[in-house]
């Protein structure tokens, strides 16, 4: 079988790096270009030395248009920029992990548009799209926990969300709340009520249960807001997310869980328990595992995933695998061997 032509533009940073790890060892796939304008020259594996003897691969600063997939993990804004100025072949299906294409009003590119890149909800759009924008990571944890709600109707009133991500999120750039010495034995709140995913997810969400968004003139962020309730944290650790979510609903706990193993029973990756879950049951897998409690009238959904690969990279991949007609778990069974 032929193998896909991979390249990957800003691939020294963290999404990079996953991405690098999955595709070196993808049976299905051949890197054509790993690029980084500020490490040009370099050995992929001085960068990511847990690579060190599994790739020869040198950083280029250039890209070629002999693949057939670039997957862009670039910053947000970078990737609109990047493709603004570059020229890339109109075969070459595109795959980024920015969020410039997520929305519905930004999705426009040359003669096409990007689709938005979750699998539980529109896997057959995928196997068709063209360009794809992968979803954010908050917004892959909070809406594959509201995916099966929302297919029913079943979205009423206020949704509360806690969700507390790791330090990865933030991206390889130290910052000033990154830091080992501040983000060890600490925990802090930022954007509360206001993170952009919750564009994504509510779009998403009104996709599949219409009037969920309400209408109006203002922002979508603010229309988002009026029905989501989200308290974003830093938590001190390097990589997951875990998002408590309740809400009131009318089904008892057994008919919560029967909707949602019906819902993902033929969706690999992402799966339901009836024990508690914790943060170490996905960190170095491309795993959603969802956990659902009835208190009251109100359930109670945890969600945790990696938020560098199901909420990243190994989503990326998912969703080449998917558009090339390949077996959409190839090469993402196995762990990560990243941080």
């Amino acid at each position: 079988m032929t193998k896909v032509k991979v390249g990957i533009v800003g691939s020294a940073g963290y999404t990079g790096g996953e991405l690098l790890r999955i595709l070196i060892h993808h049976p299905q796939v051949e890197i054509v270009f790993a690029n980084s304008a500020s490490n040009a020259g370099n050995k992929v594996s001085d960068v990511h030395t847990d690579l060190l003897g599994d790739t020869d691969l040198i950083f280029t600063n250039g890209v070629s248009n002999e693949i057939d997939v670039l997957f862009l993990c670039v910053g947000h804004g970078d990737a609109r920029k990047f493709l603004d100025s570059a020229t890339i072949a109109s075969h070459v299906k595109i795959i980024d992990l920015s969020q410039d294409y997520r929305l519905s009003a930004n999705t426009e590119y040359q003669d096409g548009k990007f689709v938005y890149g979750l699998p539980e909800l529109q896997r057959d759009v995928i196997q068709s799209a063209q360009y794809i924008a992968n979803p954010g990571c908050f917004a892959t944890s909070i809406q594959l926990a509201l995916l099966p709600l929302a297919d029913k109707g079943l979205l009423q009133g206020q949704i509360h969300i806690n969700a507390t991500t790791g330090s990865t999120g933030a991206g390889q750039k130290p910052s000033a709340t990154s830091h080992f010495s501040w983000r060890s034995s600490n925990l802090s709140v930022y954007k509360a009520f206001e993170h952009q995913h919750l564009q994504e997810i509510s779009e998403s969400l009104n996709q599949l249960q219409p009037g969920f968004l309400p209408v109006g003139e203002e922002p979508l962020l603010q229309r988002a807001m009026e029905r989501i309730n989200i308290i974003p944290q830093r938590g001190n650790f390097a990589r997951g997310i875990l998002s408590a979510i309740y809400l009131d609903c009318i089904l008892r706990e057994d008919e919560a869980y029967a909707l949602y193993e019906s819902f993902y029973a033929t969706h690999p990756f992402t799966h339901v328990s009836k024990a508690n879950v914790d943060l170490k049951q996905v960190v170095n897998t491309n795993k959603c595992i969802l956990h659902l409690e009835k208190h009251g009238n109100k359930l109670f959904v945890v969600s945790v995933i990696d938020n560098l690969l199901k909420g990243a990279s190994g989503q990326a991949v998912q969703n080449m695998n998917l558009l090339f007609g390949l077996e959409e778990a190839s090469g993402l069974k196995l762990k990560s061997v990243g941080f």
